[in-house]
């Protein structure tokens, strides 16, 4: 047996961020078990909070020391990229727990379900639906998926990239299940996600096991440079990439793999829908940068026309489905896929340029994205959230600030100029134009306009059409949810009018080690 194997050196600094948020989300579940009923929400808010706080200072003090290091036995990869979106998923993070701690709109105790184990539509559970207690253990859950969610774009090991990818999985497929109204619609979405996301880890894995053939090392590193032996089988280097790209293609709601999509966002607690389609999208395309730029950069010639294909399929299916959509956040969910096909354009030009402007893309639609959902949970019925379109229409009349917001923001998604979402657009657009992918701006720009179009169309129904007599309302949140939209739409204005600061930002972060 071999004896000069040597325990890998470990640096707790670089790893900081991702330790000090799961040490929280360890600390969550002591508090479960330990804490009195009464008080486990205002702890474990203010312990998910302070520990988000904590790793985004974790972020800019190894941000400023400015070394970027393989550690653990160089498995995770601590530079540019992966502190970039460490920094941006706490913040996000920090959103997202605030979403999920508002208690004054569903019963006062907030989106999430009271009583995880009460059977559906039964007195108990429509009598704890008008109570505020809520079930605690989601701020836990929460935890441990964003200290994933920020190992996954870390991973230089693809073995550890799927325990990342697994370790942000499994918390979202129970929190998409704890819906307080609409329970059974909320249990099918996580029975759904649950179920797609297992068949497409399956994938995952198995091609990491290819690769591992392949190259003789899992290490992202090793493979690109056993891609440039001639020796080896492409073979196995072309099959386990594509099987890693399903798994990849699948959290990033990529067609053909985004068919989860809309029944999950739709099924799923507002609050975890926005977690979802802001932070992990932004992890899982961390994810896709290293393997595609550090582990298989050298083979781009061969897997570029895959993600072209990919990219451009993603972005026209998007924008025509979106169209067809008569549910606010099922709209909102092929928004999704539609980004996700602009950001590949970004991905695609396989440059600094591309990296840069993919992670500032990456950061504005987060940001935007977070406060849209934020609007979604303030306009309610007697049923709870009212996301029918048409139960939108005069909204503008109703309440002209919520509307005018949301108006906004959609005016962001669709890349309308003096918006963040324009200047995302403009970045990767120029970056794909300068990488010789000329003719994917084209259908962006193209993809684009449908977008605006039925982006236009919420904005005529809310402002002008008249109102139903018995339309649904617009609650008034409290310092929580009104602190997410503020900062999301402050961040959507700032970076549309004065983005260079974020831009230079990306450009010095985009810079991969192997």
């Amino acid at each position: 047996m071999p004896t000069d194997i040597q325990a890998p050196e470990i640096l707790y600094g670089p790893l900081s961020p991702m330790l000090i948020v799961f040490a929280v989300a360890t600390l969550g579940v002591i508090v479960e078990a330990l804490a009195p009923a009464k008080n486990r929400r205002i702890i474990q808010v203010s312990l998910a909070v302070a520990g988000l706080l904590a790793a985004l200072v974790a972020v800019g003090v190894e941000a400023h020391l400015g070394t970027s290091k393989l550690v653990a036995g160089d498995a995770v990869a601590v530079d540019g990229p992966t502190l970039f979106l460490q920094g941006v998923l706490a913040v996000l993070g920090i959103l997202g727990v605030l979403l999920l701690a508002e208690r004054g709109l569903d019963g006062s105790g907030g989106a999430v379900v009271a009583r995880a184990s009460s059977t559906p539509g039964s007195s108990e559970d429509l009598q704890l639906s008008e109570t505020d207690a809520i079930q605690t253990e989601v701020f836990p859950l929460a935890m441990f998926s964003l200290g994933g969610m920020m190992l996954f774009p870390a991973s230089n090991n693809l073995l550890l990239m799927f325990v990342a990818l697994e370790t942000l999985s499994f918390p979202l497929y129970l929190m998409a299940g704890l819906a307080r109204r609409r329970r059974l619609l909320s249990q099918e979405a996580a029975v759904k996600y649950f179920l797609l996301g297992a068949f497409a880890s399956a994938f995952f894995i198995y091609g990491v096991a290819l690769l591992y053939g392949y190259a003789g090392s899992v290490d992202a590193g090793r493979i690109f440079d056993a891609t440039g032996d001639a020796g080896n089988s492409d073979v196995l280097l072309y099959l386990g990439l594509a099987m890693l790209a399903v798994g990849l293609l699948f959290k990033i709601g990529a067609v053909p793999f985004q068919a989860w999509t809309p029944d999950v966002y739709q099924g799923s607690p507002t609050p975890v829908t926005a977690i979802m389609a802001a932070c992990t999208k932004i992890s899982a395309f961390g994810a896709v940068l290293r393997v595609f730029y550090v582990a298989v950069g050298r083979d781009q010639w061969d897997w570029r026309p895959m993600m072209w294909a990919i990219a451009i399929i993603t972005m026209v299916v998007g924008a025509i489905l979106a169209v067809t959509q008569t549910d606010v956040k099922r709209m909102l969910a092929y928004s999704s896929v539609a980004h996700t096909g602009f950001i590949l354009v970004g991905v695609i030009a396989i440059s600094p340029s591309g990296l840069s402007a993919t992670l500032f893309y990456l950061a504005t639609y987060g940001f935007t994205t977070m406060a849209a959902f934020a609007i979604v949970t303030l306009v309610r019925d007697s049923s709870g959230e009212a996301t029918h379109l048409a139960q939108w229409t005069g909204l503008g009349r109703r309440s002209p600030l919520v509307a005018g917001v949301f108006a906004f923001l959609l005016f962001a998604f669709a890349g309308i100029p003096l918006t963040s979402g324009f200047m995302a657009k403009f970045a990767v657009f120029k970056a794909a134009t300068a990488g010789g992918a000329g003719v994917l701006v084209v259908v962006g720009v193209v993809a684009s306009a449908v977008t605006a179009f039925f982006y236009a169309r919420v904005v005529v129904l809310m402002f002008f059409n008249e109102p139903a007599p018995d339309g649904p309302t617009v609650a008034i949140p409290s310092g929580l949810t009104a602190m997410t939209i503020a900062l999301g739409l402050a961040v959507t204005v700032v970076l549309g009018v004065y983005p260079q600061p974020v831009l230079d930002l990306a450009d010095r972060a985009a810079l991969f080690i192997r």
